[in-house]
């Protein structure tokens, strides 16, 4: 009979939802909000499970202006498919697989609504799976990497896996009751808050959902472990969406060539931009100040949020949408969304929540902080 940690990673379980509605109310005595990280998943992931800032694991968004070290050489092809074939989710899924295999990439890998004739100017920045040894784009070390070091063992959901597979899949390890740390990932409630936003039905029913499954594990583990303790957190909230910002067709207009003069990528909730000539800077500098749909993000800000990259891969410019506004279209997409994150950090809809069966030994206040907790647990097996 042993201790068992359960660390339950729930994608996008903000602290506002958590807050607004019953939730494992009579396990979960503590709960605190924790300030997520400036970014999306693709920048949170790594700082949970590495303990490290975006600036020190390398991680930020997936697409980087870098035509040298391009692997989009063949992409240009593609740009002979007329819009409406090339613009289909469906088809974009199947090249972006074959891409993914051709490449041999092993992370997360998707195309999005990258334009295919500019594809050849960019790289991709998750090329290795991050839970895997090695997969940290700075070369850090995860905590996973300490159990696999120190032969722990424990439990790591599949994030390729459906969430009902992963929960069967640590079911049978509880059985067995030789595990002694696990880490659960529950994907599928950003997507169903991305499409309703978090005043649905819809969100209710998956918080039910989750409250009913992690309610048996619980009550399994307990059948084969003399102590658990039950670690919930997530990586962002969502804010609701109220407004589309069509910035890609102002930028459009002005007097300048997209990789000639500068280039971009326009993500969900931020347009990011390196000059190519001198008269870019200044003209696109302008042109952003007028909008009051967001702001261009200082130096100095991003050296507080952790994102101030010395060798300016993720963009040489920062403009930030307001709370609640969605850059659409975008490389991202072309349909509006219910609800969206990686707006600032301080968005109180954006932040994360922490909640646990006993009140940890560290608290986390920040997203780096739940490695801390992590490490903390395993140095009690």
């Amino acid at each position: 009979m042993k201790t068992l940690a359960l660390f339950t990673f729930i994608d996008a379980f903000g602290w506002e939802l958590l807050r607004k509605n019953s939730f494992l109310e009579e396990i979960l005595s503590f709960r605190t909000p924790v300030q997520t990280i400036f970014g999306y998943s693709s920048t949170c992931d790594p700082t949970i499970i590495t303990g490290l800032l975006p600036r020190d694991h390398g991680h930020f968004s997936f697409f980087v202006y870098d035509p040298e070290n391009s692997p989009f050489k063949t992409a240009r092809i593609l740009s002979l498919l007329p819009k409406f074939i090339s613009s289909r989710g469906r088809v974009r899924n199947i090249i972006s697989r074959f891409y993914k295999k051709y490449l041999g990439y092993s992370g997360y890998f998707q195309l999005y609504n990258m334009p295919f004739r500019m594809l050849s100017k960019y790289d991709y920045t998750e090329k290795c799976d991050i839970y895997e040894k090695g997969g940290i784009n700075s070369g850090a070390s995860t905590v996973f990497d300490r159990l696999r070091n120190e032969n722990i063992p424990f439990f790591l959901a599949d994030w390729r896996a459906s969430e009902d597979r992963n929960i069967e899949q640590l079911s049978k390890c509880i059985e067995e009751g030789k595990i002694r740390f696990s880490y659960l990932y529950l994907a599928a409630m950003d997507a169903v808050l991305h499409k309703y936003g978090t005043d649905s039905e819809h969100v209710r029913t998956k918080i039910a959902w989750y409250e009913n499954e992690i309610k048996q594990l619980v009550e399994q583990a307990k059948k084969k472990y003399s102590e658990v303790k039950l670690y919930i957190f997530s990586d962002h909230g969502m804010t609701n969406v109220n407004e589309d910002y069509d910035l890609m067709s102002i930028i459009a207009k002005l007097p300048l060539k997209q990789n000639r003069d500068f280039s971009v990528v326009y993500d969900s909730t931020m347009a990011r931009f390196w000059f190519l000539r001198d008269k870019a800077r200044e003209i696109i500098t302008n042109e952003l100040r007028k909008s009051e749909k967001g702001r261009i993000l200082s130096d100095e800000t991003l050296h507080d949020w952790g994102c101030d990259f010395r060798d300016r891969r993720y963009g040489d410019l920062f403009f930030l949408l307001n709370p609640g506004v969605l850059l659409c279209p975008s490389y991202m997409g072309e349909t509006s969304l219910a609800g969206m994150h990686g707006y600032t950090p301080y968005d109180k809809d954006s932040t994360a929540m922490f909640a646990s069966t006993i009140k940890p030994e560290i608290v986390p206040e920040r997203l780096d902080d739940i490695n801390k907790l992590m490490h903390c647990e395993i140095n009690r097996l």
